[in-house]
């Protein structure tokens, strides 16, 4: 069975979405599903299909969640250490070609979020940067042309 790893929080996050998804979602649109069935002809209530198409959506998303949180490896960033980048780090690095500071968290591929700054472990700029050291620079493959980052901070926690 493959393990994912995520952080405490990202295991958190999923397990709440799969407890809303089966308490919530799920006997919302078992109770649409009803009511458009009670509307007559299903071969020409939208409803129902629509309905019957968001349940589709529901059960997939369940059974999605059920195998990444059965098989989720959590890993507390705040019980590693050490001056290479590992997963759950954060990272501050700088664009050697804007000199722009930016901070990343190489955090599991199900709970990555660029916009909060988390970066997937399978992702190319936190593949280039897992075992290097502050002051090192990665170069890594964009489409605008490659990016090159120095790292100048590492902390787990």
């Amino acid at each position: 069975m493959q393990k994912f790893p995520m952080t405490a929080a990202g295991l958190a996050a999923l397990e709440d979405e799969l407890r809303n998804l089966k308490a919530v979602e799920r006997p919302a649109i078992i109770r649409a599903i009803a009511e458009a069935r009670a509307h007559g002809d299903l071969s020409e209530n939208a409803e129902y299909h629509a309905a019957r198409e968001r349940q589709s959506f529901i059960e997939g998303r369940i059974a999605e969640l059920e195998e990444i949180t059965s098989a989720a490896e959590v890993i507390d960033p705040a019980s590693l250490s050490g001056d290479t980048v590992k997963f759950g780090a954060t990272i501050l690095l700088i664009d050697e070609d804007s000199e722009t500071e930016v901070t990343y968290q190489i955090v599991g591929m199900h709970e990555a979020d660029i916009k909060r700054a988390r970066l997937s472990i399978t992702s190319p700029l936190a593949k280039a940067l897992i075992s290097k050291r502050v002051g090192e620079t990665i170069s890594v493959p964009a489409p605008g042309g490659d990016k090159s980052y120095e790292i100048l901070k590492i902390t787990y926690g």
